[in-house]
């Protein structure tokens, strides 16, 4: 089991003299319930009276003496010239008082509302005033004598009702109730109502004996922080603006009550750190109908609760022990892990840590990388569409109008980063935490349940656990409650029956921060109520903004995002141009989100949604609701932060997430801080929470850019001829000649014996499609996907050497460059190497000038095309070649072999030869639209109506619901003009 972190460690450097924080295992009490008095039930008879009165006796007194008081009928110039009468005057009186009573009965229905539903704060009538005073006093008085009273009371109706999670395991330390992430919304529950109130009397004696006692209180206001509501949280901010009338001045908040004992034993030592339950003195002008004066003995409010407050009013010293660091924090810590099964060797990226490999072995890889499977597996999915695309815009004359164009093999530290992703990457994790979240999302929405809010996931042994913001109920299976109400958990196991699911990303915004013991922890950004600061030195949070943006760019768990980067020196928009934009300044930043946060206020508000949650469970799910993430790496003015704690304020329900560098890490609206060690930790004190980092410093930064970086924005231009070429004559035979393209053979090798065989043709098989050389440590990778010991991997090299022998000079054919990587000897080649040597020969060799070596050289190579690469491998195995993009350039070699083949038919008017040629092509590459295209050419050349009309029928019976390509539709149009009525009469 990992170590887990608890309030004692994370507080041992604090002064004896602290106050203690409250215990964290609770066991519920019976309620003391304050019993009714007589007086209570002729209070509330004489408000049940006043409210029948003026609710409904007021309108009938009206209906019955006066009548209605309008006119019957449009009034017209005459009316205007009448003689005002007492009647008329009457009528008048009449319509006031009507105006008057409407505005009286509902002021009632909402005081009525808010008391049933328990929302703290009411909503306001407008000019009501003491109308609503009143509707509220005697909608109090008459609900007085039900059973939960103070929960009827606006602004105080969580009173003594905070939940203390009870018999909670002691391994487990569940997160306290903060605005901040891993805020934990508990159940309401009376049965630990009493439990609160004998800690909070505790508390209190303690404050009284510890201070003398006031006299007089005068007419001090107080506030009661009020648990979540929803993804709403309470917050300094939000309360000044209620009851100041201005957000700035929260601060004048937090200096009352800094340093001061709240009712849980802790106190108030940040201003973005609050719990529900706490008590906050109010400066003099503050207003509102949830505050409560003192000494008044808050009549609205229960005696435990004007017990706190009266405690609380007599801790104003705030020079009484001292700020604590960490005396009123939240402590964070693993969730709940099951043991781990033996299911074989951990997966590479697993290893690394208790890796002792040489640094020998471990030369040039970055150990960042490494360590980061999510990033490392987004960043190579990402790279393999790139390079895809560069080869397809190639194909079809986007670059340079240039055919056969490869990505070029990179060098230097672009190797060495291309390597450790190939180590690091866990596809299988991200496919898996993919489907996951998709299949809890399209459960729940089977259910017609929301989406809960989610703060973080956790990564540990293989299972998934979700911490919620507040308890959600059981979970759809497969899913299991956690170690609480608040934790949902997956196992792996459960996890792999996921099947692909057509339902949107529901948590696209979870990012990986860095891991502690063996868990990974993942922060949902975009759900955080406020922004998350990050301190440290400029080069370490460089460090971790260009994690956490390449990660967000490329993650395989997102459908749409928009990514803003601001203060960064390095332009990360090559790893993903759709979702990364740069702004220059924090002035550009705030007009941008000012536009933003109000239109997505208005489209929330007009779609009926209170979150985006609920927006991506609907309809247009998968064009709306995607997540907006700010990463600002420069330290803001004081202005400008103040502007932004504003936008922050309410973006957790819009699906917009900030994270802020800052020097100081003093930062307004900061609902988690955080700090970056030069050590590489990433600390959080009042979370308790200490985690290896996850970063990509600025010399990797650069590298993993450069291997996205287009070919024909290179220096050097695209790259045309192929990493190796073979002699294709007579005197070039090879030594030992594997057969790729198709079934896999080997000739010139006996079959190794023994269970390894397998093994020993994989490793042959990658290192013939890297001719330019495979870091040992990539090959064990590829072939054992959840790791390897050393002596496991170099006894295969060994095995691996001793197969393929020596050439004549005693040369090994395994060998090793001056980097350390494993390239095989010249004597060692493969058909695809003479395909890609045959064709590059043809078209910028001897056949450019030669036309009968030309037509020899690419019919030679048609020849070889067999099938698709390894058509024959077993399943389970070659799973690397999911990185890869061998699978889409083998096609478009072929396809390029055809059509040049075609081409060189077509000269001399053999339209069955170029047929012919291109048929073979078709085979292996039945998707390129060049060689349709070229086939309805050819076809064309031989005059026969019914054969072209056949192939276009046959066209559009491959192209589906989805129609014939517009270049292949202009070609017909230009041939056979009639095709449509030819196609529909042959249909």
């Amino acid at each position: 089991m990992p170590r887990r972190r608890t309030s004692s460690s994370s507080s041992s450097t604090a002064p004896a003299t602290a106050p203690s924080s409250a215990p964290r295992n609770r066991t519920p009490q019976p309620v003391r319930a304050r019993r009714r008095t007589f007086g209570d039930f002729v209070k509330a008879f004489l408000a049940f009276v006043a409210l029948l009165v003026l609710v409904v006796g007021v309108p009938g007194a009206l209906a019955v003496t006066v009548g209605w008081p309008l006119p019957s009928g449009a009034p017209s110039l005459d009316w205007l010239q009448q003689e005002i009468t007492v009647t008329t005057f009457l009528h008048i009186l009449t319509v006031v008082v009507w105006l008057a009573w409407a505005q009286f009965t509902a002021c009632v229905l909402v005081e009525v509302k808010a008391a049933l539903s328990g929302v703290g704060v009411p909503g306001r009538v407008p000019g009501a005033g003491p109308s609503q005073l009143l509707a509220r006093q005697l909608v109090a008085a008459l609900l007085l004598v039900g059973a939960t009273a103070a929960s009827l009371t606006p602004g105080l109706s969580q009173f003594g009702q905070h939940h203390l999670e009870g018999n909670q395991k002691p391994s487990v330390a569940a997160a306290q109730q903060t605005p901040g992430l891993f805020a934990q919304q508990q159940e309401q529950a009376t049965g630990t109502a009493a439990a609160l109130a004998e800690q909070a009397s505790h508390a209190a004696a303690q404050a009284q004996a510890e201070t003398p006692t006031a006299s007089q209180h005068g007419d001090i206001k107080y506030y009661r922080i009020q648990p979540p509501e929803g993804r709403h949280h309470d917050s300094l901010w939000e309360i000044a603006e209620r009851h100041l009338g201005d957000g700035r001045r929260y601060h004048e908040i937090f200096e009352l009550n800094k340093d001061r004992v709240q009712p849980d034993g802790s106190r108030l030592s940040e201003a973005s750190l609050i719990r529900p339950g706490w008590i906050m003195e109010m400066p003099g002008d503050a207003r509102g109908g949830d505050l409560v004066e003192m000494p008044d003995q808050a009549p609205r409010v229960s005696p435990d609760v004007q017990q706190q407050i009266d405690a609380y009013a007599q801790t104003g010293d705030h020079a009484q022990g001292g700020a604590q660091a960490g005396g009123g924090a939240s402590h964070v810590s693993l969730p709940e892990q099951r043991p781990a099964t033996d299911t074989g060797p951990a997966p590479q990226h697993q290893q690394q840590a208790g890796s002792t490999e040489s640094s020998s072995d471990s030369f040039g890889l970055s150990e960042a990388l490494l360590g980061a499977p999510l990033l490392a597996a987004g960043l190579l999915l990402a790279l393999g569409r790139r390079r895809r695309q560069a080869l397809w815009q190639s194909a079809f004359g986007a670059v340079g109008g240039r055919r056969g164009m490869e990505p070029p093999t990179p060098t230097g530290d672009a190797q060495d980063v291309q390597d450790a992703l190939l180590v690091g990457a866990d596809p299988e994790g991200v496919r898996l935490l993919d489907r996951s979240l998709r299949g809890l999302a399209a459960s729940l929405a089977a259910e017609s349940r929301p989406l809960p809010t989610v703060y973080a996931a956790w990564l540990s042994n293989g299972d998934l656990h979700l911490q919620l913001a507040q308890p959600a109920g059981k979970p759809p299976e497969p899913w299991q409650l956690g170690q609480d109400q608040t934790f949902w958990m997956l196992a792996r196991t459960d996890a792999e029956r996921y099947e692909d699911v057509d339902t949107a990303a529901p948590y696209p915004g979870l990012v990986s921060l860095g891991t502690m013991d063996d868990s990974r922890l993942l922060l949902n950004l975009e759900s955080v109520p406020g922004i998350v600061s990050l301190s440290g030195r400029e080069a370490d949070r460089a460090a971790v903004f260009a994690s956490l943006a390449a990660e967000l760019a490329t993650n395989g768990w997102s459908d749409r995002m928009t990514i803003t980067l601001v203060g960064f020196g390095q332009d990360l928009t090559p790893l993903a141009p759709s979702r990364l934009r740069h702004l220059d300044g924090i002035e550009d930043l705030v007009e941008t989100m000012e536009a933003e946060t109000r239109q997505r206020r208005g489209a929330l508000g007009a779609a009926g949604h209170d979150s985006v949650l609920t927006g991506r469970t609907g309809p247009a799910q998968h064009t709306r609701w995607a997540p907006h993430l700010v990463l600002l790496a420069a330290q803001p003015s004081a202005e400008d932060a103040v502007k932004l704690a504003e936008l922050a304020a309410d973006a957790s329900r819009l699906g917009i997430g900030y994270l802020v560098g800052t020097e100081t890490g003093d930062l307004p609206g900061a609902a988690w801080e955080m700090e970056i060690t030069g050590e590489g930790k990433l600390l959080a004190p009042l979370l308790s929470l200490e985690l290896d980092a996850q970063l990509l410093p600025a010399d990797q930064q650069r590298a993993v850019v450069e291997l996205f970086v287009d070919p024909e924005h290179r220096p050097d231009g695209p790259a045309h001829t192929p990493p190796f070429l073979v002699d294709i004559s007579e005197q070039g035979r090879p030594a030992v000649y594997a057969r790729l393209v198709g079934p896999y053979e080997i000739i010139g090798l006996d079959t190794p014996d023994g269970e390894r065989s397998a093994l020993l043709h994989e490793a042959l098989a990658l290192l013939l499609l890297h001719r330019e050389g495979v870091h040992p440590r990539v090959l064990a990778s590829a072939l054992w996907p959840r790791g390897v010991t050393d002596d496991v991997r170099e006894a295969l090299l060994d095995r691996l050497r001793d197969w393929l022998g020596t050439d004549p000079d005693g040369s090994p054919r395994l060998r090793a460059d001056r980097t350390g990587r494993l390239t095989l000897a010249k004597s060692v080649v493969s058909d695809l190497d003479v395909l890609r040597s045959l064709y590059h020969e043809a078209t910028q060799g001897k056949g450019v000038d030669r036309r009968a070596v030309r037509g020899r050289l690419l019919r030679d190579a048609l020849v070889l095309v067999r099938g698709p690469l390894l058509a024959d491998r077993p399943e389970g195995r070659y799973r690397w070649l999911t990185h890869e993009i061998v699978d889409a350039q083998l096609p478009l070699l072929v396809a390029d072999t055809g059509l040049a083949l075609s081409e060189f038919h077509m000269e001399k008017n053999r339209a069955e030869k170029a047929i012919e040629a291109l048929g073979a092509a078709l085979r292996t590459a039945p998707a390129d639209e060049r060689l349709w295209n070229e086939l309805l050419r050819a076809t064309h050349a031989t005059g026969d109506t019914a054969r072209l009309t056949a192939l276009a029928t046959d066209l559009i019976g491959r192209s589906g619901a989805r129609g014939l390509p517009p270049r292949t539709e202009a070609l017909l149009d230009e041939l056979l003009p009639t095709w449509r009525d030819s196609v529909a009469a042959v249909g």
